[in-house]
């Protein structure tokens, strides 16, 4: 008998007897019914494919230190930590599937409806990843089901995950009863697995599974040696990225900025996962929206493209960087002026990144640069630059803060106290992004006419080091010479 007949587990052969029924078909199918022949027939026939002797993945030492220490921060509780569900993106399609940043940091899967329970036991907890097992070939799951093996792919067996995780597994199908069981105090990651939600209603409170989910966006802060190299492999791609747009901007220039968005993509799917987040691919005044992600506008020589792009890698770390270069590659004399004071406000940015620093440091020095240049142009009256950053005037330019944390979520660590982040201090092992930017918007009529419509923004990825810190991104070319000797350099 074929592996794939033999259930895992007593329980497992309860389940699949009582799914004998099969899977129910889709409505407006073109067969209108499955014969016994055909059923009996696709029970028998297919090859044991079981992995044996895998080895456990890169990063499976990291995520167990990462769940012992999560597991010393709340002796005596059971803690449930979802990978999530499928999102429904049309009638019967799907978004692609995104594990939870949680669950995937504790772990190292990626798969839907996951979910790793900490039970606590002998002073400390018992891990168990509670996983969908391989596809049904009783009830014809397999081969029926939209979320079947030969509709979607090959799941790994429990036995397999369980050697790639070093996780102890079990059907995922037996959580909700358990956890409805289940006793002692219970904190909860929601906002991932309503099934989960609603086996644990009466089992925790809001503000304990709040705390829980604090406790793991601060846990990374400081990123482990796994991480830094993951966030510097998403980095080179992303530089490798940038040059593939650059090389192919007559392209873009006859189309639009979709061309740039694509190109930017297929680096990002030939090397990692996916895109971190939705590239800005913004030219011309489009530059001036800090989050235009539309991307259909045109591409035209002589105006600017802010290109704000990251690849996120085969383990959910990304990169998040900016260029603004020249479309036909060479800044006008007005275009280099607004570029060279981001630069040199981007150098003040990273020169204050250094450990024993507060994470606002780098903000205020880049913000007061900025400021000086806007006080210098004429842009705001007779007040000096202390005053300007006294009454945050210079933000109608700069609009936003100058970075945030990075790594598996392009704005990580977002749900850290105030205390931990914005009011932290820097320490070796932190990664943040040095963005600041200047924006003048094509009706701000309080700036001269020319100035209207170009926005500059330069963004690296900064490693706080024993000793100071690291640009990540340092590959990719930031002042205005050098980005014209590579431009041109690219285009041959």
């Amino acid at each position: 008998m074929s592996e794939e007949l033999i259930p895992e587990n007593p329980e497992q052969e309860t389940e699949e007897n009582e799914a004998e029924e099969a899977v129910k078909q889709r409505k407006n199918g073109l067969y209108p019914g499955i014969s016994d022949e055909l059923a009996d027939n696709m029970k028998s026939g297919w090859a044991d494919t079981e992995q044996h002797g895998l080895q456990p993945i890169a990063q499976a030492e990291h995520t167990a230190a990462r769940r012992a220490a999560l597991s010393a921060r709340f002796p005596g509780e059971r803690l449930v930590i979802p990978a999530g569900n499928l999102k429904t993106r049309s009638n019967d399609t799907e978004y692609a599937f995104r594990a939870s940043t949680e669950y995937a940091y504790l772990t190292g899967d990626q798969t839907q409806d996951g979910v790793l329970v900490l039970e606590p036991k002998n002073g400390g907890h018992e891990a168990t990843l509670y996983l969908l097992p391989r596809s049904n070939r009783g009830n014809g799951e397999f081969w029926l089901d939209g979320q079947g093996e030969l509709w979607v792919g090959r799941r790994n067996s429990l036995s397999e995950a369980e050697q790639l995780l070093n996780i102890p597994t079990k059907d995922v199908r037996e959580l909700t009863a358990a956890l409805t069981e289940a006793t002692g105090p219970v904190r909860n990651v929601r906002g991932h697995d309503p099934s989960v939600e609603a086996a644990l209603t009466d089992k925790v409170t809001a503000e304990r599974d709040e705390e829980l989910r604090v406790h793991l966006s601060e846990a990374r802060l400081v990123k482990d040696a796994f991480e830094i190299a993951e966030l510097q492999k998403a980095c080179d791609a992303t530089a490798r990225g940038f040059e593939d747009v650059v090389k192919s901007l007559d392209k873009a220039e006859a189309t639009s900025e979709r061309f740039i968005e694509g190109t930017f993509f297929l680096r990002a799917r030939i090397e990692g996962n996916d895109i971190g987040y939705a590239s800005i691919c913004a030219a011309g005044p489009h530059a001036t929206t800090l989050h235009w992600v539309r991307n259909d506008g045109d591409v035209r020589s002589g105006e600017l493209l802010l290109l704000d792009a990251g690849v996120e890698t085969n383990d959910l770390y990304t990169a998040d960087v900016t260029r603004t270069l020249p479309i036909n590659g060479t800044f006008s004399p007005l275009q280099r002026k607004i570029y060279d004071a981001v630069y040199e406000a981007q150098e003040a940015g990273i020169a204050a990144v250094k450990p024993g620093a507060t994470f606002r440091d780098f903000h205020d020095a880049s913000q007061r640069v900025l400021a000086e240049k806007l006080v210098a142009w004429g842009l705001l009256g007779d007040l000096d630059v202390d005053k300007v950053l006294e009454l945050g005037l210079q933000r109608r330019w700069t609009l936003h803060g100058t970075g945030h944390m990075l790594g598996m979520d392009v704005h990580d660590c977002a749900v850290a106290r105030t205390e931990a982040y914005v009011d932290g201090v820097l320490e070796p092992g932190v990664c943040l992004t040095v963005e600041p930017g200047l924006y003048f918007q094509a009706d701000d009529l309080t700036v001269p006419e020319e100035y209207r419509g170009i926005g500059v923004r330069i963004e690296d990825d900064i490693l706080v080091t024993e000793d100071g810190n690291r640009n990540l991104s340092d590959t990719l070319p930031r002042q205005a010479d050098e980005v014209e000797a590579w431009m041109a350099r690219l285009k041959g």
